[in-house]
């Protein structure tokens, strides 16, 4: 295999992980923002702004990956 080819799976393997881990972190929070509303309605108000800034930074996450993969495969350092 090319250097090309093996930047091209990285770049693959970088947007698809990311964003399976961001999905999982996502929906794992969701759910635990549910359990924690449903226990203690008075405190969702509160809950839901940390559950929104948390989801944001989560996929900021996925975003600067997703950034780095295209750095690579549009101004890839190893050709």
């Amino acid at each position: 295999m090319t250097t090309l080819a093996f930047v091209a799976l990285a770049c693959g393997l970088i947007i698809g992980l990311g964003a399976v881990g961001a999905c999982i972190g996502i929906g794992v929070m969701g759910g635990r923002y549910l359990e924690g509303a449903a226990r203690q309605p008075e405190l969702a108000e509160r809950l839901q702004v940390k559950m929104f800034l948390l989801a944001g930074l989560i996929d900021a996450n996925f975003l600067i990956g997703v950034g780095i993969a295209m750095m690579f495969a549009f101004a890839n350092p190893f050709v």
